[in-house]
This record gives structure tokens, sequence and C-alpha cells, in this order.
């Protein structure tokens, strides 16, 4: 029987916390009666594990015992509604503190939840008495703007959570801002332990190298929509979602607005049900969008990064990053929204259209957050650029192509290797593309029983096509953009014409016998 049933089957009425959320509140409660009133302090737990439960708690808790006030900081509206509902189901009377509050009660209140820009705006204005505050609680600590209030606060206890406790700016390490970070239950552990759901994920390798890196470190929208929106690419997409995800609930990530609606006219003309949602729409039509998600179980969600977090809806089965990141953090937030686990639910897919899984591992590895938190730039600087990740690709035959070549033992042709093999025997390098051809000429006559199949065969190898022609080009320092096109085009004309030339003679030679008339 797992920790959870246990501990499910201890639980009473009201509001009651697991074993590690107990354990991370003792720990932070030490650290209060041990550090100087101004310690800020950092707390990281994955997404899913039940941050706000905690933090909550610890409110109520301090509120108990310390004759001080508490401000709980977000960096979206969304969130302060959900937490302040939250700390009322801790029985925590709370004011959240947007643009439009009355603060003439302030002083029946011992809480407050706010946004940091409303919030900086009202302590500009001096609308906002905090000369009580003692704890001050910030709500995915990641994130930078908050920093800018903490001079607000210098004799406040501060204590910053995230899953991920890695500055959103590289130039501001949070480091600089925490005195300590404290490490909470793993993704391995809460998924062992059935708090968390398992992500199965499949990674289709993608050429990156068109990308631009922006002044935050990542990649452009303007650089990302250029190559998402391309028919190879929707087409791409597509078919992942059909080899892997059809008919589950989906959520598609991108980096756009302008790509999440392309992706919503490919999947509508292909008759699928489908949404869009940006920061664009208004609050009723993004209540409704939702609903329907919720309500709809073979719902497919393509939005921006709009629902990275806030967002919580335990039905998503399938994860879709059709976009690449440079950021651990948003690579983690948007694997995190389908790891909620339901009574049916231990698992979930993640389709990876960024090669993202290979820039930063797989979701749930071991990462030293002690380590990344001391020394972010040494973990920055050990990811491997686009460039070097593309070398390491090999492409892989999609099971339902690769089943079109089952006779074949091996389709895959090393060009890197025969190109290192011709020169050191003094050959010219285009021969490498002529044994490619050969290649792909056997294994598409091994698989056929006459020329028109084997031809029908060589429409269905683009993509490995592409991909060979992609290492040559590599090979030969030469990949100008008409010249690389003009060497696929090529490509597919010499291995069609090949096929119609060779066919018999390699029939023969494969099966010992022609091919019937």
């Amino acid at each position: 029987m797992s920790v959870k049933t246990l501990e499910l089957q201890e639980r009473t009425e009201g509001k009651s916390l697991y074993s590690y959320q107990k354990g991370a509140i003792d720990k932070i409660f030490k650290c209060f009666e041990e550090a100087q009133e101004d310690y800020h302090l950092l707390y990281q737990l994955p997404t899913g594990g039940g941050k706000t439960v905690i933090f909550s708690e610890i409110v109520r808790q301090y509120l108990k015992t310390h004759k001080k006030q508490v401000l709980v900081m977000t960096h979206r509206i969304e969130l302060c509604r959900q937490t302040s509902k939250m700390l009322t189901e801790f029985g925590v009377s709370n004011k959240i503190v947007d643009s439009k509050a009355d603060l003439s009660d302030q002083g029946d209140f011992n809480c407050f939840v706010a946004m940091v820009e409303t919030l900086n705006n009202r302590l500009t204005d001096n609308k906002l008495d905090i000369s009580d505050i003692g704890l001050v609680i910030i709500d995915e600590a990641h994130y930078n703007s908050f920093t800018k209030l903490f001079k607000f606060f210098e004799k406040s206890f501060i204590l910053g959570v995230t899953a991920t406790p890695l500055s959103s700016n590289i130039n501001l390490p949070m480091k600089d801002n925490y005195n300590e970070l404290i490490v909470g239950e793993t993704i391995h552990s809460l998924i062992a332990n059935e708090f968390l759901a398992r992500a199965e994920i499949f990674s289709y390798n993608v050429g990156l190298t068109s990308l631009v890196v922006g002044a935050n470190g990542d990649y452009t929208v303007k650089s990302s929509e250029d190559l998402y929106t391309n028919t190879d690419m929707l087409t791409k997409l597509i078919q992942a979602y059909e080899e892997r995800c059809k008919g589950k609930k989906t959520l598609i990530f991108n980096n756009g607005i302008n790509t999440s609606l392309h992706v919503y006219d490919t999947f509508k003309r292909a008759g699928y049900p489908v949404a869009h949602l940006d920061n664009n729409n208004t609050k009723k039509e993004r209540k409704a969008i939702l609903k329907w998600f919720k309500e709809t179980p073979d719902a497919i969600l393509t939005s921006v990064s709009i629902l990275t977090t806030g967002f919580d809806e335990p039905t998503v089965d399938c994860i879709m990053l059709n976009r690449a990141t440079k950021s651990l953090t948003l690579y983690y937030q948007m694997i995190g929204r389908g790891s909620r686990i339901l009574k049916d639910k231990n698992k979930f897919v993640v389709i990876d259209l960024g090669n993202n899984l290979h820039r930063f591992g797989p979701w749930g590895s071991d990462l030293d957050w002690h380590k990344i938190f001391r020394s972010p730039n040494y973990y920055l600087d050990g990811i491997l650029s686009d460039e070097e990740l593309e070398n390491n690709f090999r492409y892989e035959m999609p099971d339902e192509l690769r089943e079109q070549f089952k006779k074949s033992e091996q389709v895959y042709f090393d060009i890197k290797k025969c190109y290192i093999d011709s020169i050191r025997a003094g050959e010219s390098s285009k021969v490498v593309l002529e044994r490619s051809i050969q290649h792909h000429a056997h294994i598409c006559t091994e698989n056929s029983e006459d020329l028109w199949d084997a031809l029908a065969l060589a429409k269905l190898l683009g993509d490995d096509i592409d991909y060979r022609i992609s290492r040559y080009t590599k090979c030969i320092s030469k990949s100008t953009y008409n010249f690389v096109e003009w060497l696929k085009d090529d490509y597919r004309k010499k291995l069609n014409a090949y096929l119609r030339t060779n066919f018999d003679q390699v029939f023969e030679e494969i099966n010992g016998f022609p091919p019937e008339e």
C-alpha cells in the first residue's frame, strides 16, 4: 500500500497534510526560530507537490504564534485568487490587494495577498501599511519581478517558494537574494508514492539552428513562429498527436500566438475538437474555453505560456511541447501541467518537438538543486547548444513507417561515418550521397513486389532524406538554404531514377529470382 493511500485513510475533516509537507513546515519554522528577522529562505518543491497548501498552513500557524501580519505575493491575478481561496480554506481571513481594493478596512486583516505590480504601486503611493508585516511569502519566487520590493521589507522574514530555484534572469541569480535553500521531496519520490503521475516522454528530433536567442536568454517569438508555422512542422505536430495522443485530453504549448492559431487551424481542418487560448481572450471567453476543456474527454487546447502557472486540470493526459525553450523552469512548468494524479490516471504522455528532453534531460531526473542554486552559471554553461544537440541526433523511423520496411533489418545509414571513410579512402564526398541513395533503393526494393511499390515507398522517406542531407551538408561545411533545398530535390530525383534503372537487378540480388513480369 502506498504512502499516499495510508495517509488518505488517516485524514479527518478539515485540512490535513502529508508527512513530507509536515516535514517541510517543521524545517521552515526551525529556520524562523534560529535565523535573524530579515532572513531570506527559499523552499523548492515540484509542481503538484502542494506548495500552496504548505505555505497556507505556515501562515495559519504563524498568525497563531506571532503578533505580526503576513503578506503573500504572486505574479498573476489568477494566482492571487487561488491563494486567497486556499488561505480561506485553512481558516485564514485575508484580503486581496488589487488595483480596485478598498484599503480602508486593512486594519481588520492580518493577512494580505497581492500581485507584485499592484503592490509596488500601492507601496509607492503609501496606500498600504506594511509596518507590522513579519512574514512575506513569495509564490513562484524564480520570477525576478519580486526583488524590487525587497527594500520595503528589510525587517521581515522572506520565504520564497518555487519548483525550480533557477532565476528567470541569468544576470540576477537567486543566491544573491536568498540566504539559504531548502529542497523538498523529489519528483521521483512523489511519483513512487503516488502523489504525481509518471511522464512518458517521446522526443521528435527537430532542426533548431534557425532559432534566435533574445535578450531574455530564450528563443525569440519571431524566430520560433517562422519555424513552427511552416508546413513541415505542423505536419510533424499532427502526426505526433495521432501516433501518441489521439483521443487523449491534450494541452499544446507554443511560443507565439500566431503559432497557436496555426495549430488550431491545422487540428480543426483535421476534424479534431480543438480550442485556442491566449492572453487576448476576455475573462468570459477564458472561463468558457476552460470549462469546455474540462468537460470534453478528447479536447485539445492550444495556447501560449498563459497556462504554465496557475492552471490545474488533472484530467490532462497529454502535453505537447510545440516549442523549444532555454528555460529549465519553463520546461518543468509545462510538463507539470499533466502530472496531477487521479484514481484512473497514474501516467501521462509528453510529446517534445523542441529538443527539450535532449537539452535538459528527463522530467524528474536527479538534479542537484543546491548546486544549481549556488552556481547557476555552471549549470547553464553545461547545457549543450542546438548545433551540438543536433550533431548527436540519429534519425529513427516512426513505428508506422518502420512497419512499411519490416523486411529490412537495418534502415539507418550513418552519413557521417560514410563521409569519414570516403575521405580517408581519397574519394570524393559525392560518393556519400550515391551510397545513401543505393541504401534507400535497397530497402525500398526489399519491401516491394514491383517497381511501383518501391517508388511509392521512396515517397515516404522524406524525413529520412532531409535528415541525411542535413548531416551531409554539416560534413562538407556548406549549408546555404538554396544549396540544401537543391540537394534535397536532387536526391529525390536521383533515388527515383536509380530505382527505375536498377530495380530488377537489386530485386534479384535480394531475392535470388527476378520480379514477376
